[in-house]
């Protein structure tokens, strides 16, 4: 059985070393190589060509956010693992849309490292508990918010109907017609739907009818 291939990425050599000592005791996993900075973990990616990067945050020359970038760009098919201190809703959001798919946090216990570079390794994701955990709350925090009325489902039913339409490309002389309204009143409400929706022009306001799936490209 082949194993997983594992680049430790890192500046602190002494967490290096002792990462490589874990890892060594696995059956199924080979540490490859080692790089100190985030431009050496690219040139070392592209190099050696592991299945998975284990990858700091915080390091010279290139941070390990943009090393996640370029090594995805360029490799797509190998896995990248954050090993990090931070565990805040920011460095989450950037990592994962950088491409990461797994993110541990450096105080895990040692089992779960491992099985965050096997799940990693066998094409899944891997998130530390106390991440998960933040992630799923801010879903719910954002989720609240939309119920209590943010977002499009906070517009009152006129202002989405006039949404619709503005976003359909109708001018306001041909809403007020539709709706049987004045100009001025169709002007109203779409300064308080702009307001809402912290839109700023009528191109910010089509992006999001099409992302709110309410008109279509045609």
């Amino acid at each position: 059985m082949s194993k997983i291939r594992v680049l430790l990425a890192d500046d602190h050599t002494i967490l290096r070393e002792g990462i490589r000592a874990l890892l060594a005791a696995q059956p199924d996993i080979e540490v490859v190589g080692e790089a100190a900075n985030g431009r050496e973990a690219v040139a070392r990616a592209r190099e050696l060509q592991p299945d998975v990067v284990l990858m700091d945050i915080a390091m010279p020359l290139l941070n390990g956010l943009e090393a996640t970038r370029r090594i995805k760009k360029e490799h797509p098919e190998i896995g990248v693992l954050v090993l990090t201190m931070h565990d805040s809703q920011e460095y989450v959001s950037q990592i994962l849309r950088a491409g990461a798919s797994g993110y541990v946090i450096k105080e895990a216990a040692a089992e779960d490292l491992v099985s965050a570079i096997r799940a990693v390794h066998g094409g899944g994701a891997f998130l530390h508990p106390s991440v998960a955990r933040m992630l799923v709350d801010d879903y719910l925090r954002r989720v609240e918010a939309k119920e209590e009325g943010g977002g499009y489902e906070g517009l009152t039913d006129r202002e989405r109907e006039i949404f619709q339409l503005i976003a359909e490309g109708h001018t306001n002389r041909e809403i007020a017609d539709l709706l049987c309204l004045s100009v001025k009143t169709v002007q109203t409400h779409r300064a308080h739907i702009m307001e809402k929706l912290d839109l700023h022009d009528k191109g910010e306001l089509i992006k999001y009818a099409i992302r709110q799936g309410i008109i279509e490209l045609s």
